[in-house]
């Protein structure tokens, strides 16, 4: 890769490793950078420059980064240009850069909007000239090149405790065969010279020489090692292959999954983490942000307060074509359109000589220049009408920016110095004077801008926490109470609420700010700090214009998908950094709260208070079991009794109660609650939230959303769900699975992820099983042969018997078999609680299992023996017997557990007993092998094929009857739900309630 580097006043290409810092570099229209640059100058006359950073944090709208206006018309290859830039060291903060600029005796500040990163894009400008700042390893990009840690399915840790467990008592076998052997040793100690196996002496020639005999100690040692290597295969090493071939299987058909593709952006499931798919499976706790998340995340400006009047509009609200202004003979008009009021939009046209039509227009000026939007012009199919597309990293800015273009207030161009509004069709320019932007310390960002009026006004907008601390209460205090009331009903109706304010700043004030503003932005140390404190310096004393509310509508299917979540036995939590009344009606609409559940509220300012808050909340929710269950014992009915609790807690709440001795108070009443929502959560609080849960129980998390804001709680949880959103998608790229809607993670948990579990758990089970049979028919063996280690299956065979003989029908039930429909997994949700009950793998199942292997190896080892007890038949042929008798009966096993049968599962285990007969029929063919022509001998008696039957009726009795009493007698969820299907009683049993399995609370760590 070449870049354009300045040598000797001309540009010269250059490999992207051999650049260095110091050196000025041009970009091209659509070139991606290769370093960190600051920049110089721009092909606009402006200094303004777009840059798309989806490779860097995944977000696609543009960005706009500027040239200072003392380097614009510096052009390097026309003359020298010199200067020293001081920044701070590399770092991976990627929306952050505190650097100075000493060029012509200026110090100039640089910030973020400066600074062009690695891996960005230059869009819709020609080219762009600047200095390196960050090349190689140093750049921003790079210092981030790191990937999610690493994750481990919680089913493979359980199967690794088992596989320690088998390979104990693989050293157990090892250590009872070469003990015995030992033992055999001793006592034929005298006999050692002339027995077949252990004679010392060779009397084949003249002359008895010795063999080599190494005495018992060695000989012993030598059984030990020779135990090891016939026993290996108890260590089931082709089943993390298996495994991971399942896990393929799996993903396959999760992302062919129609009903878990997305229409709107037309993107398919996306399964990134191969390891953790039966993860799915045990789900119980579910971590969900709410914007973008819950809801669309697709911003719509529906009512606003102004001047104390509410203008909500209620029916009167009309679908608008949308103001445009003429510009060259050619018509400009927003790209989206905005529902608008009728008066308020009357008074915006017409009511520029009134004060209400005054206090209207401030309102407006604020919407249209408090923020960071780039209008950009883009061309229509019609050569005579261009649409304004404003770009912009917040949706709630780019709402409101076009509201305030519908009524009137349409920005027109923005650059670092000044931007453009047409105001009712008059074209104003206002200097941007200073820029002070959103920080979650502040909760505000304000603009400071020289009105054509020759007037200094600094415009303010945030959230009402924050701004209602400095307003100017003194006057207009009924303005202000109304604004309040207004805000409250704006919010119980979920929509998010920002609050706008206005000052006008007199020359002395004006200066004081101009000089500290220029200090502050020039420091290279404590800069963030130094601007905060600037920035409260103007924002204060304001004037309140009003306040806006911009609905975000719930995605499709949310309410629905949050029932089936909890009625499974999920507790969904909902962290959201919106304020508490929006979260609550969010939370209302969306199924996650109840009228039926007790709220507890949890705002506090101090730690004490937090202390009392939640010491007397956990007294109020054991005071609302013990009423529950007492209900219950009278009413004959514990869930008719039952009160659920929903715990609303704030960020500020938070603060004391994570890493502190409180977190084991929150844990205990959260652990009581049915539904927790944090309100005003900052991203590192979410992370902490989901570590809190982990910590202090042993149940499955799962985290999902859509924002940068979400990465850290994705990554921290067991299952991160990224969604791809408006948002971008940093979510996506640090997540284990991504998807399109929420919605969707109902059928990838119940339905998949049941599935997922369900059959990796019973392969799992079952390679232990098909390996441990094998072993103990070996094991059985050496018993009878003096502790020889002689083995009387052929090696090829031993080899093929976890490769040819059995490995597919495992790997196919692993992919294709289901105990349950699709339709009835959705329709009971209550049956996933299968899944984090641990029902298809545990230690009981474990035990039970290797218990049944011993009696199955003992059949197949002793049938055939008793069989040709007093037969001339040769050990080869015996060996063959075992050989095909392991194999048929475990296949057979494994059919009668399998409950979807298809073709493909008809050809994988009928197939492999064919494929195991005609291997080793072809063994037995090959002279130079051991046991030549031993099958063709033994298998024309009927004794063995009637021993092969045998075999498989003996080894599988108590299995069956065992499933057959267990299933009768102790049915379980799955298996009645199974025998509905199997019947077709599925409809019969909507009309009825079933009563499930109790849902237990989670073992504490």
């Amino acid at each position: 890769m070449l870049a354009s580097i300045l040598v000797n006043d001309q540009f010269q290409p250059k490999k992207w490793k051999d650049l260095r810092v110091g050196e000025i570099i041009r970009i091209q229209a659509n070139e991606t950078l290769p370093c960190d640059m600051v920049l110089l100058s721009t092909s606009d006359p402006t200094g303004v420059a777009y840059v798309q950073t989806i490779n860097l944090d995944g977000e696609s709208n543009l960005k706009t980064r500027y040239a200072k206006q003392e380097t614009l018309l510096k052009m390097p290859d026309e003359g020298k240009v010199s200067g020293l830039i001081r920044c701070e060291k590399p770092n991976r903060n990627i929306y952050g850069f505190h650097a100075n600029m000493e060029i012509d005796g200026k110090k100039l500040s640089l910030g973020p909007s400066n600074i062009v990163l690695r891996g960005c894009q230059l869009k819709n400008t020609n080219w762009a000239i600047g200095v390196i700042v960050y090349a190689g390893r140093d750049t921003k990009a790079m210092l981030n090149n790191s990937g999610a840690p690493s994750k481990r399915s919680r089913l493979e840790t359980h199967m690794n405790s088992e596989i320690i467990i088998l390979s104990m008592f693989l050293v157990a076998l090892c250590v009872v065969v070469s003990v015995c052997a030992l033992i055999w040793l001793l006592n034929h100690r005298k006999e050692l010279d002339y027995l077949p196996y252990y004679r010392k002496q060779d009397f084949s020639k003249a002359g008895a020489k010795d063999y080599n005999y190494y005495g018992w100690g060695m000989e012993t040692l030598f059984a030990f090692l020779m135990s090891v290597i016939v026993f290996q295969i108890m260590i089931p090493i082709s089943l993390y292959i298996s495994m991971e071939l399942v896990r393929v299987g799996q993903a396959y058909f999760m992302i062919r999954d129609t009903q878990m593709y997305d229409e709107a952006s037309h993107s398919r499931f996306q399964c990134r983490a191969l390891n953790i798919n039966e993860d799915l499976g045990q789900v119980k706790y579910v971590f969900s942000d709410k914007t973008g998340t819950l809801t669309e995340n697709k911003m719509e400006f529906q009512c606003a307060s102004i001047w104390g009047e509410d203008y909500s509009g209620g029916n009167s609200k009309i679908e608008q074509g949308g103001y445009s202004v003429q510009v060259e003979g050619k018509v400009l008009r927003p790209k989206m359109k905005v529902k608008t009021d009728l008066e308020l939009l009357q008074i915006s046209k017409c009511g520029n000589g009134t004060k209400e039509g005054k206090h209207v227009g401030d309102f407006f000026l604020a919407l249209a220049a408090c923020n960071t939007i780039v209008p950009l012009v883009v061309d229509t199919s019609d050569p005579t009408v261009k649409i304004i597309d404003y770009q912009g990293e917040s949706p709630d800015e780019q709402a409101l920016v076009y509201a305030a273009a519908t009524y009137g207030f349409m920005l027109m161009e923005r650059t670092s110095g000044h931007i453009v509004i047409d105001i009712q069709g008059e074209r104003q320019r206002f200097d941007v004077l200073g820029l002070h932007e959103f920080d979650s310390d502040r909760k505000r960002m304000s603009v400071i801008l020289g009105c054509p009026d020759k007037t200094v006004r600094v415009f303010v907008k945030g959230a009402d926490t924050t701004m209602f601390s400095v307003v100017d209460k003194s006057s207009n205090a009924s303005i202000i109470r109304a604004t309040e009331a207004h805000l409250q009903t704006y919010s119980s109706l979920g929509l998010r609420t920002l609050v706008v304010g206005m000052r006008e700043l007199c020359a002395s004030e004006f200066e004081q700010w101009h000089s500290s503003f220029e200090a502050a932005s020039t420091a290279l140390i404590g800069r963030a700090a130094l601007l905060r404190k600037v920035a409260s310096s103007v924002e204060n004393n304001l004037c309140i214009l009003g306040a806006s509310g911009i609905e975000d509508k719930l995605q499709q299917g949310v309410p629905e998908a949050i029932e089936s979540l909890r009625t499974s036995g999920i507790k969904v939590w909902v962290l959201t950094g919106d304020k508490q009344e929006t979260a609550i009606s969010i939370g209302y609409s969306s199924k996650l709260l109840t009228s039926k559940m007790t709220q507890i509220i949890i705002n506090s300012n101090s730690k004490e208070s937090c202390r009392r808050s939640l010491e007397d909340a956990i007294v109020m929710s054991k005071k609302l079991v013990t009423i529950a269950g007492v209900v219950g014992n009278v009413g004959g009915s514990s869930e008719a009794g039952s009160t659920p609790v929903a715990l609303i807690i704030d960020g500020t709440s938070l603060v004391y109660v994570l890493d502190s001795e409180l977190e084991e108070q929150l844990f205990q009443l959260a652990s009581r609650c049915s539904v927790v929502l944090c309100c005003r959560v900052a991203p590192f609080q979410k992370a902490g939230i989901v570590d809190l849960v982990k910590n202090r129980t042993s149940d499955m998390t799962l985290a999902i959303g859509d924002g940068a804001n979400d990465v850290s709680m994705i990554q921290m949880a067991d299952v991160g769900v990224g969604i791809s959103g408006q948002e971008g998608r940093q979510a996506v790229m640090a997540s284990d699975f991504a998807m399109g809607q929420f919605r969707f993670l109902v059928p990838l948990i119940l339905v998949h992820g049941h599935w997922n579990y369900q059959r990796m758990a019973y392969m799992i089970l079952y390679n232990f099983y098909r390996n441990a049979v094998m072993v103990l028919v070996l094991f059985w063996y050496v018993l009878f042969t003096s502790f020889t280690l002689t083995t009387a299956i052929n090696e090829w065979s031993s080899m093929l018997y976890s490769v040819v003989y059995t490995s597919v029908p495992t790997i196919v039930v692993g992919i294709l078999d289901k105990d349950l429909s699709r339709r009835t997994l959705l329709q009971y949700p209550q049956l996933y609680g299968a899944g984090y009950r641990q029902e298809c793998y545990n230690a009981k199942l474990f035990w039970l299992t290797m218990l049944d292997t011993l009696w199955q190896s003992a059949a197949v080892f002793f049938i055939p023996l008793f069989a040709y007890w007093c037969s001339g038949i040769d050990i080869s042929s015996l060996g063959d017997l075992w050989i095909l008798g392991v194999v048929i009966l475990v296949n057979v096993n494994l059919a009668m557990d399998v409950i979807r049968w298809t073709w493909i599962t008809h050809a994988a285990i009928w197939g492999s007993i064919i494929a195991t007969f005609i291997c080793v029929v072809i063994i037995d063919a090959i002279p130079s092998l051991i046991g030549y022509w031993a099958i063709f001998h033994v298998a024309s008696s009927v004794t063995f094929w009637l021993c092969l039957l045998a075999i498989v009726i003996a080894g599988l009795i108590p299995r069956f009857a065992v499933k057959y009493l267990y299933q009768y007698y102790k049915p379980s969820d799955i298996q009645i739900a199974r025998e509905a299907e199997k019947f077709g009683n599925l409809r019969e049993l909507g009309a009825v309630q079933i009563e499930m399995n109790p849902i237990l609370e989670p073992p504490r760590r």
